[in-house]
């Protein structure tokens, strides 16, 4: 294949070395971007990484991505408050040039519907939110039920308002005829590209499998293919080395289905390898003895075919809005209300930006939804009850009660453990409080006249002691 070099290629793995990237959350540091929690530096050269107790991590910045950083060294995330708090995501570096994908094919100046079809664990769904418009809608999809759980846990955390989370089959979201401007593929393959990071992998791997990753790979393709609309942009990506899993697929695409092969300009100073399919398809193979990253592939492709999409006549079932005084009621729980809508699901009170209203009563006609914009919380005689959902949230009001904790703190706040603080610590605080560790929202406490009451989800806390 094009740029494989057998010897330099075994030589990378045999050397055991790993390498760790994350990528930072835009919308939850100052000014959307002042990410000086987490590290001091040059914008573009190294920094270090604060987020671990004592721990000098030096960062340098992946050259593809506005917010990607390489480690010198894998902290311990399971510990970093800041991780718990969304303001960052653990993901393998070659796999953010998704990115340049979007930027390089599609028009990010207007409100775009975009699905990530095999979403798990929420990866590139995170990234994608990052880069799109205002109101633009982002479906992200996993067909796996216990994958579609970690999805929702990662895409809360996240914080942004315009994501629905979908657990359905690609068959059932290509009902959505000419609907999404941009679907992303993340394909389940055979997954030699980890080989180095998950040796484990090797194992699984086989000829055989590689045509029947081929032979699914083609299956989903074939039945989302009609929700893209004309001129829309599909980008397929698998972790797999084998052709018949990268290039006779873009192959297959273009005699198939149609579609056109779009090419991308990369940096030379990035060692991308560009290589072309029989039918001149432009895909691009990440080699991990060429650069910083496992072995990733990545092609986008146009459909010049289709209709317009326009909703259809239907009434809103199932979706009860809230009245102008319930809606009173939530201010100062919630920024702009005016570019919200909210309604009413299970006694339940979800938030929604007005403008994507019209595509949720449509997506729940075809869809299992198992989330929809921002879960607020519960009203209640005596007062509101705020959800989990709602601290992790980019809409949240910024004069509520907050209390900053040391790591320590912060560390047993994530444990669910009791907590203990001073009247000095608590500034007089009272009822529902926001915690926050360096700025960032971990959840809610009570504060009670005689004790305090831990309100972080029982599911989601830290089992293990640093």
């Amino acid at each position: 294949m094009a740029g494989f070099d057998a010897a330099s290629f075994e030589a990378v793995h045999a050397s055991g070395r790993q390498v760790t990237s994350v990528r930072l959350n835009p919308a939850k540091w100052r000014g959307g971007g002042d990410v000086s929690g987490v590290w001091r530096g040059d914008e573009d050269n190294s920094g270090i990484w604060r987020g671990d107790a004592g721990m000098q991590v030096q960062m340098k910045k992946i050259p593809w991505s506005s917010w990607g950083y390489y480690l010198s060294e894998r902290p311990s995330f399971t510990f970093d408050p800041l991780f718990h708090a969304g303001a960052y995501y653990v993901q393998e570096a070659s796999s953010m040039y998704l990115e340049q994908a979007l930027r390089q094919t599609v028009e990010l100046s207007r409100p775009l519907k975009v699905l990530d079809l095999c979403a798990a664990p929420g990866g590139k769904s995170t990234l994608i939110q990052s880069i799109l418009p205002e109101d633009s809608l982002l479906v992200s999809n996993e067909v796996i039920r216990s994958r579609a759980g970690v999805l929702q846990e990662n895409m809360i955390k996240w914080g942004a308002a315009g994501v629905v989370v979908t657990n359905n089959d690609p068959a059932d979201l290509g009902r959505l005829e000419n609907y999404f401007d941009v679907i992303v593929v993340d394909a389940p393959c055979s997954g030699s590209g980890l080989f180095r990071r998950e040796p484990e992998a090797i194992e699984e791997w086989s000829p055989d499998n590689v045509q029947l990753c081929h032979q699914r790979q083609q299956r989903i393709l074939s039945d989302i293919w009609p929700a893209l609309r004309k001129d829309g942009v599909l980008i397929y990506s698998t972790c797999s080395y084998s052709k018949e899993e990268d290039e006779e697929i873009l192959d297959w695409m273009i005699t198939a289905l149609g579609a056109t092969s779009c090419q991308l300009q990369v940096d030379p100073a990035w060692h991308i390898v560009e290589s072309q399919s029989e039918k001149g398809g432009y895909g691009y193979r990440f080699y991990p003895d060429k650069l910083e990253g496992e072995g990733f592939f990545i092609a986008a492709v146009r459909k010049e075919e289709g209709d317009t999409f326009t909703y259809p006549k239907s009434k809103r079932q199932g979706i009860e809005k809230l009245s102008r005084k319930d809606v009173e009621e939530l201010k100062g729980w919630v920024k702009e209300v005016e570019a919200l809508s909210f309604f009413r699901h299970e006694d339940m009170i979800r938030a929604l930006p007005a403008a994507l209203m019209e595509d949720l009563s449509y997506l729940q006609s075809f869809c299992y939804l198992k989330k929809a914009g921002v879960l607020l919380g519960k009203p209640s005689v005596k007062e509101f009850i705020p959800e989990h959902e709602l601290a992790m949230s980019t809409m949240i009001g910024e004069q509520l009660s907050a209390v900053e904790l040391s790591r320590e703190e912060a560390i047993g706040y994530l444990r669910k453990d009791e907590l203990r603080m001073t009247g000095d610590k608590l500034q007089g605080a009272r009822g529902w409080t926001l915690v926050r560790y360096q700025g960032q929202n971990l959840g809610w406490i009570k504060v009670l006249p005689n004790r305090i009451n831990n309100y972080y989800p029982k599911e989601w806390r830290i089992l293990k002691r640093p």
